[in-house]
This record gives C-alpha cells, sequence and structure tokens, in this order.
C-alpha cells in the first residue's frame, strides 16, 4: 500500500497538532544529530513550539555555531570576497617569489663564504667578503680563547683542591707517625 502525499497545512484538531509537532520534532533532532555524526557537519538546531517551548540540539557550541553563522552573514557579497581571495592568492604568490629569491642569495653568500662560486665576483665583492670573514674570524677566536680561559680557571680549581687534600692526607698521614714513634719511644722508655 502507497501512502498518498500529505497536504501541507495547518492541522486544526490541538492534540493531533501536538502529537504531530512531537514525532517531527524527535525526527528532526534524530536527522540532525545523525547530519553531524555521519559527515562531522556542525549542526545547530533551534525548535519553539507553538506554546512557546525550546528544543534545541547543537554538535558542538550552539553559541560558537551561532556567532559563527552572524560572522558569516556579515561578510561582504561572494564578487569582493572572490576579489578579496585572488588578490591573496597573488600576495601569496608574491611573498612565494621574494623568499625564493632570498633563498638563492642566502645560498649563493654561503658558497662565497666557503670558497665556491668567487668566479664572477668583482674586487669590491672579494674585498667585501675577505672583510666579512675578518670579522667572522675575531669573532670566532674571541669565543674560543674565551672557552679556553674558563677551561683554565675550572682546571687551576681541581689543582686547588687537589692539593688541599693532598696536604690534609698528608698532614694526617705525618700525625699518624709521629703518634707511632713517640708511641714506640713510650714503649722502649719502659722497658728500660
Amino acid at each position: 500500500m502507497v501512502r498518498g502525499k500529505t497536504q501541507m497545512k495547518r492541522i486544526e484538531n490541538a492534540t493531533s497538532r501536538q502529537v504531530t509537532f512531537s514525532k517531527r520534532r524527535n525526527g528532526l533532532l534524530k536527522k540532525a544529530f545523525e547530519l553531524s555524526v555521519l559527515c562531522e557537519a556542525e549542526v545547530a538546531l533551534i525548535i519553539f513550539s507553538a506554546r512557546g517551548r525550546l528544543y534545541e540540539f547543537s554538535s558542538s557550541s550552539m553559541s560558537k555555531t551561532i556567532e559563527r553563522y552572524q560572522k558569516r552573514v556579515k561578510e561582504p557579497e561572494s564578487s569582493t570576497k572572490q576579489q578579496g581571495q585572488h588578490e591573496n592568492k597573488q600576495h601569496v604568490k608574491e611573498d612565494d617569489f621574494s623568499m625564493g629569491k632570498k633563498i638563492e642569495n642566502l645560498e649563493a653568500s654561503k658558497r662565497k663564504l666557503l670558497g665556491d662560486g668567487l668566479g664572477p665576483c668583482s674586487i669590491q665583492e672579494l674585498q667585501q667578503l675577505e672583510s666579512q670573514l675578518d670579522r667572522s674570524l675575531i669573532r670566532i677566536r674571541t669565543r674560543k680563547n674565551q672557552l679556553i680561559r674558563e677551561q683554565i680557571e675550572k682546571l687551576k680549581k681541581q689543582v686547588y683542591i687537589c692539593l688541599y687534600i693532598c696536604t690534609i692526607i698528608y698532614k694526617a698521614v705525618l700525625g699518624r707517625r709521629v703518634s707511632l714513634e713517640l708511641g714506640k719511644r713510650e714503649s722502649s722508655r719502659r722497658l728500660i
């Protein structure tokens, strides 16, 4: 048996209207839930009954979904949006090109610092490169000398500690030897 199309008009009987509302509301809430789970869609559903009672469903936060909707509605026309996207793409392309040039320049500088690719360099470029290397060498030597001085200071402290410990041990051994000799003298005097 095939069901015919239901004519869309207000149900006059209040009880039937309430039953239909309840069934369709539950079906709508179920569909909203299924849509959010199956399709990972952000869904927000708000229903007010004829009596003013609120029914709602939200897959995430209702307020965040409403804010997102309001922001989307306030956005300019799609044509200006497309123009903005085109401008953004153009800006990204320009940035990409600029970054590519910077990378090439940095790689060329690195090669020159390592002594490669010096053939096309002018005398002035070579002098600049030489002075840059001299400055780098000075910084490297300064840091190396600083580390050597720090290491020497650490070693001096360790030597001082070792000498101090050796002195204590020497005094302890010497004191023990003296007390043993005194003990021998005392025992030999008693025997006499």
